[in-house]
């Protein structure tokens, strides 16, 4: 799918500082509200297609914000839409129970072809799994859960951006 001589895809420098910053975000910013193994953070790298990789960065109050490997980006909406908060902090706050199913991990890789890699971030360091693409095995509960989750994040990002282009549209009137 991606650059077949390299199975990459092509990134700029700004989104692989910020994806870096995202996944390595202090967890004393959360300090009052989790415990050691509780997840405060969750980076998902989703693939598009073969030239657009997505990255979709969610915290335990709500933020989430989405960074694409063009260098674009859409961020602060989490300030503006109440729904994006609750599905972000519902995301956030189940994904301790994919936590047996991670490993933990210091290698950040982008991910190759279409399987999503998901960090969950922890007091206690970052953890990893994957969701291939194609159909999530039954007996796969929790990784269906989440799925299903992240889904309705990415679902309340694209109305987000919907109702900021209709606001652009009459403010340009």
């Amino acid at each position: 799918m991606p650059n077949r001589m390299t199975d990459r895809y092509n990134v700029t420098q700004k989104y692989l500082m910020t994806r870096g910053q995202a996944i390595n975000f202090p967890a004393q910013y959360f300090a009052g509200t989790i415990k050691k193994n509780d997840v405060f953070g969750v980076v998902i790298d989703i693939p598009m297609s073969s030239e657009v990789l997505t990255t979709m960065v969610c915290f335990i109050n709500g933020a989430a914000n989405v960074y694409f490997n063009n260098g674009g980006e859409y961020t602060g909406a989490s300030q503006k839409y109440r729904n994006l908060v609750q599905a972000a902090h519902t995301l956030v706050a189940n994904a301790g129970q994919l936590l047996p199913k991670c490993q933990k991990t210091k290698s950040y890789d982008l991910p190759k072809d279409r399987t999503n890699y998901i960090f969950l971030l922890t007091k206690g360091g970052v953890y990893k799994t994957e969701i291939k693409a194609g159909l999530i095995p039954e007996e796969e509960q929790e990784l269906r859960t989440f799925y299903v989750l992240y889904q309705r994040v990415l679902n309340e990002i694209r109305n987000c951006q919907l109702k900021d282009e209709a606001d652009r549209r009459k403010a340009a009137k």
